[in-house]
C-alpha cells in the first residue's frame, strides 16, 4: 500500500489527542481509517480487542469511510471479519443506520452519523471524520468528550469550515496538549500526491472557496449574512431531491438572471414546521422562453401554492407572464428595493437561525452562493447587501431561497365572504337542532 509522506507521518503519531487539518481529497480518512484498522489488527494477534467509533457528518460519509476506508483496510491486512448494519433510534426518534465491523476476537469498529445521542452511550477510541461540518459541533464534542476520558484515543480530522465551531475552537487553541498536523494542498503535492493545483485553481474560479478548501484558510465570518455554521446547520442529505415530494402546497422563489447572473428556482414545502428544500434549478444565459418551459413544467409536477418572482428590471415581463398563466392569486412579483432585500434577509436568516430550512447537503456551489451574501453600511448609514459576482452566480441562490420564504408567509389565495344575515343563520341552526332552545342565538 503506498503511503504519501504526510499520511505516513500522521499514522506513525500515535499521541493521544491528535487533530489533522487538510485539504480536500488528499486522503485525510483514508489514512485515519488505516490507522484504526492497524490498530484492531495488532490487538487482534496479541490476543486482545480494540474499540473505535467513527462519527461522520452524515449517513453518506459514514457509510464511505466503512467502505472505501475501514473494509478495504480489512482485506488489504487479510484479517477476517463480520460486517453488521443496525437500525438505530435517538432520544428525539430520528433514525440512522448503524454500520459496524466484527473481529474475530472480539475487536469493534462502528460508523454512524454524529450528533449529541449518538456521541453518547459507548466507551472506546473515537475518530471525528470533517468535523467542522458537523451539526451542533459543540454539542457533540460535550456529549462525546466523557466517552474518551479512560484513556482511550481521540483523531479528529477536518477542512475548515469558517470560525464558528469546535473544529477552529481545537486547532487553533493555544496548549501543548494537541499534535497537530497541518497540510494545505502545496504541501500534499510536495508530499507526492499527483495533482495541478493551477488547474484546479482556475477550473474553481472561486477565491474563497480555493483559500479555504485548498490553502486551509479560516475565512472571516464578521461580514456573512449566512456563516458556514448557519449554512451547516440545516443541511441535509434528504433535501433537494425531488422524489421526496409528498404532495404539500409548495412555495417557490424565482430569482431572475438572463445574462451573466444565474436564473434559479427554489422550491419549498412545509413538513411540520420545517421548510424543506425539494428542488433547486439553476441555468445561465436562458431566453425568457426557455424560462417559462421550465417554470411550467415545475407548475405541473408540484402543487404551487405562491410563487415569488423577482420583478426588478428584466423581470417585468416575467412576473407579468406567470400572472397571465398561473393567475394573480398566486403569482407576486417583488421590487428589490433595499428595504425589500433587508426584510428578505432578515426572513431568510432567521428561518436558519432557528433551522426551520432544510437544504441540500455537500453542495459546495450553493454553500458558496450562501455565503458570499454580505451586510454592509452605505455612506448614508442605511443597510445595503452586496456579493461579488463570480462563476457561482451573484448570490441568487441566496435570493431565490429568501423569495422563496416570503412566498410562504403569505396566504395563497383570499377567502371571501358575505354575511347571509340573521335570520338565514337561525333557520340553519334550528335545522340541525331540531327543537332545541335556540334564544341564546
Amino acid at each position: 500500500m503506498q503511503l504519501l509522506d504526510y499520511q505516513k507521518r500522521w499514522i506513525q503519531d500515535n499521541s493521544r489527542f491528535k487533530i489533522g487539518m487538510q485539504a480536500r481529497q488528499t486522503g485525510k480518512t483514508f489514512a485515519t481509517t488505516l490507522e484504526i484498522v492497524t490498530d484492531c489488527f495488532m490487538a487482534e494477534s496479541q490476543g486482545g480487542r480494540s474499540r473505535w467509533v467513527i462519527l461522520s457528518r452524515g449517513e453518506r460519509q459514514a457509510r464511505e469511510a466503512m467502505e472505501e476506508g475501514i473494509k478495504r483496510h480489512c482485506q488489504a491486512h487479510q484479517v477476517s471479519f463480520q460486517s453488521l448494519e443496525n437500525t438505530m433510534q435517538s432520544e428525539d426518534g430520528t433514525t440512522y443506520k448503524q454500520l459496524e465491523v466484527v473481529f474475530p476476537n472480539g475487536s469493534r469498529i462502528s460508523a454512524l452519523p454524529a450528533n449529541p445521542d449518538t456521541a453518547r452511550g459507548f466507551s472506546g477510541n473515537v475518530f471525528l471524520d470533517e468535523f467542522a461540518f458537523h451539526q451542533d459541533s459543540r454539542k457533540i464534542w460535550s456529549a462525546l468528550f466523557p466517552v474518551i476520558s479512560n484513556g482511550y484515543k481521540i483523531r479528529v480530522t477536518s477542512t475548515p469550515n469558517g470560525k464558528g465551531n469546535k473544529f477552529y475552537d481545537l486547532f487553533t487553541a493555544d496548549d501543548n496538549l494537541w499534535s497537530r498536523h497541518h497540510v494545505d494542498i502545496y504541501q500534499a503535492i510536495d508530499g507526492g500526491l499527483q495533482r495541478n493545483a493551477e488547474e484546479l485553481r482556475a477550473a474553481l474560479n472561486d477565491d474563497d472557496a480555493w483559500a479555504q478548501e485548498y490553502e486551509l484558510k479560516w475565512l472571516d465570518e464578521a461580514s456573512a449574512w449566512l456563516g458556514y455554521d448557519l449554512i451547516n446547520g440545516v443541511e441535509d442529505e434528504q433535501a433537494g431531491l425531488p422524489e421526496h415530494y409528498t404532495g404539500q402546497p409548495v412555495f417557490i422563489g424565482n430569482d431572475i438572471g438572463v445574462r451573466h447572473d444565474l436564473w434559479v428556482v427554489w422550491v419549498l414545502e412545509p413538513i411540520g414546521d420545517v421548510w424543506w428544500t425539494r428542488e433547486i434549478i439553476t441555468r445561465q444565459r436562458i431566453p425568457f422562453a426557455e424560462q417559462d418551459l421550465i417554470l411550467d413544467d415545475v407548475f405541473q409536477r408540484y402543487n404551487v401554492a405562491r410563487i415569488c418572482i423577482d420583478q426588478t428590471g428584466m423581470g417585468e415581463k416575467p412576473v407579468e407572464d406567470a400572472k397571465r398563466r398561473y393567475g394573480d392569486n398566486r403569482v407576486e412579483g417583488v421590487l428589490m428595493t433595499a428595504p425589500i432585500k433587508l426584510t428578505l434577509a432578515t426572513l431568510g436568516k432567521q428561518a436558519f437561525e432557528d433551522k426551520k430550512i432544510r437544504i441540500p447537503s455537500g453542495d459546495t456551489a450553493l454553500r458558496t452562493d450562501l455565503h458570499k451574501l454580505q451586510k454592509t453600511t452605505s455612506v448614508t448609514g442605511q443597510p445595503r447587501f452586496i456579493a461579488e459576482t463570480d462563476s457561482t452566480g451573484h448570490a441568487d441562490r441566496a435570493w431565490a431561497c429568501f423569495l422563496a420564504l416570503s412566498a410562504a408567509q403569505k396566504p395563497s389565495f383570499k377567502i371571501e365572504y358575505k354575511s347571509t344575515g340573521r335570520r338565514e343563520i337561525y333557520s340553519l341552526l334550528r335545522g340541525y337542532a331540531g327543537s332545541s332552545d335556540l334564544s341564546g342565538y
